[in-house]
């Protein structure tokens, strides 16, 4: 039953890929259930479940007597342009708009299509809150002090150690610093391998939080042209770094955001490379590796790491809980310097939150739970796709993602998100205007939802709300 499961979501991708590249035209018929059963070994009822599944992701309709045809709305969803960027590094100033934005996408009767965060309903908060009950009885001594030199739960570097076996190494125990998030994690790794004006190099479309970060630390952004599919462009990388101006490099290579790209391992075995020849700091976003929506995990930079450059920073915010506030990095040859950043800043996280994450992990709770969750967000995103196909202009563009919740969406260049803002919260609507995810004011006529919701027929009835809107 299993590989049956495997091959039809294989076939279903393998099609799904050719029809959003455009291989396939709107209206062009795909071969016959009985050719495609033939020709890759399949039952004819694992071909009939692959394509029922880009029936419902709105890719395909089936015409009685007739077959399967690419739906003329597929033709909406090829990728987004990739776009010029700016040749030199720029200030950042978005943290004031940006905190406007996420706070009035709070208010009550918003649609939550604006800040990336799951739903309550998705997450195992039950088991967790018995466990914390459970360490609080077992470890009461975890309440008694806290500690600026042992900062780090043994029963939790164990786990993140052993969860690294299969797509990193494994990592060492002693590279590990455990951190408040993963946007602690990160300012930490830029606090130790940057000062106040130097130059990093960011995705383009680069996540908001990343240019605030860059903002509070005084540091200029270089960004990179970063394809929907592969992801940063390594490339580009190359030549912005050749005169040894850049500090670092910051970024998300699993399932980005906001593109949901996943940059291939060539690519990252090229950048770790690079790293190394040119003592480039790499500062790697990894919290969305988990939430892939591919047969296997995709490795991260860190796997491809010979030189101790890369620093790799996640958390379980995505995926068990974001009020855990607990996250990590595996830091490389820089975990002496963020050690004592994290020292100076925050001391320890707390321990008793630790080893509940611990515990968890042990248990074998977490690979079950996300089993279920990926394949949720995967038919969320889709169903979102669907939605805006439905919705939104024709010529509008929209990402394919690989995993995470999110969904990068390009309208047509005479609509400015930002201007649209006010008007999409008044009509209940929220959603991140595009030119947030860039330090030189890009992607005026973009905007990213989040699809970490199930799409209930309120959802639905959002995107056609913000459709209107576009549309008037």
């Amino acid at each position: 039953m299993e590989n049956e499961l495997l091959r039809y979501e294989r076939l279903a991708e393998d099609l799904g890929g050719i029809i959003v590249a455009g291989n396939l035209r709107p209206g062009e018929r795909l071969p016959s259930v009985r050719r495609l059963s033939r020709e890759r070994r399949l039952s004819v009822s694992t071909v009939l479940q692959a394509l029922r599944r880009l029936e419902d992701r709105g890719l395909v309709e089936a015409r009685p007597q007739s077959g399967y045809f690419v739906r003329h709305t597929a033709a909406r969803r090829s990728q987004p342009n990739a776009r010029s960027t700016p040749e030199a590094p720029v200030p950042v100033d978005v943290s004031q708009r940006l905190m406007r934005v996420l706070q009035t996408s709070m208010q009550p009767g918003v649609a939550p299509l604006a800040a990336a965060l799951p739903a309550c309903s998705l997450l195992p908060l039950a088991a967790l809150q018995r466990l914390y009950g459970g360490v609080a009885r077992r470890h009461p001594h975890l309440l008694e002090g806290g500690s600026h030199v042992n900062m780090d739960t043994p029963a939790l570097v164990r786990q993140l150690v052993l969860r690294s076996v299969g797509w990193a190494g494994p990592l060492a125990a002693s590279e590990f610093v455990i951190t408040n998030s993963c946007t602690e994690a990160l300012g930490l790794c830029l606090r130790a391998v940057t000062q106040p004006g130097d130059t990093v190099a960011v995705e383009s479309p680069a996540y908001y939080l990343m240019l605030q970060l860059l903002e509070t630390l005084g540091l200029k952004a270089l960004e990179i042209p970063t394809d929907p599919h592969s992801g940063l462009s390594i490339e580009a990388l190359d030549l912005a770094t050749r005169q040894g101006k850049v500090a670092a490099c910051l970024l998300v290579p699993n399932a980005s955001n906001p593109l949901g790209s996943i940059m291939p391992d060539e690519h990252k075995r090229r950048l770790a490379r690079l790293s190394a020849e040119r003592n480039l700091a790499v500062i790697e976003d990894d919290i969305y590796g988990d939430l892939h929506f591919c047969n296997e995990r995709p490795r991260p930079i860190k796997a491809f790491d010979t030189a101790g450059n890369v620093m790799l920073c996640s958390s379980f915010s995505k995926c068990l809980s974001p009020a855990l506030r607990i996250g990590f990095v595996a830091a490389g040859r820089y975990r002496a310097r963020i050690a004592l950043q994290k020292t100076i800043t925050s001391g320890a996280t707390n321990p008793v939150t630790q080893q509940v994450l611990a515990e968890y992990l042990e248990s074998g709770a977490y690979e079950r739970h996300m089993r279920g969750l990926r394949r949720t967000y995967e038919r969320q995103v889709e169903a979102m796709r669907a939605s805006v196909a439905r919705h939104l202009p024709a010529t509008t563009r929209l990402t394919a993602p690989q995993g995470g919740f999110v969904l990068w969406v390009e309208l047509p260049e005479e609509v400015d998100t930002t201007a649209l803002h006010d008007r999409a919260i008044a009509a209940g609507v929220g959603y991140v205007p595009g030119e947030l995810f860039s330090a030189s004011g890009m992607y005026r006529n973009c905007l990213r939802l989040n699809c970490g919701n199930p799409h209930t027929p309120e959802i639905e009835d959002a995107v056609r709300r913000l459709g209107a809107l576009v549309a008037s």
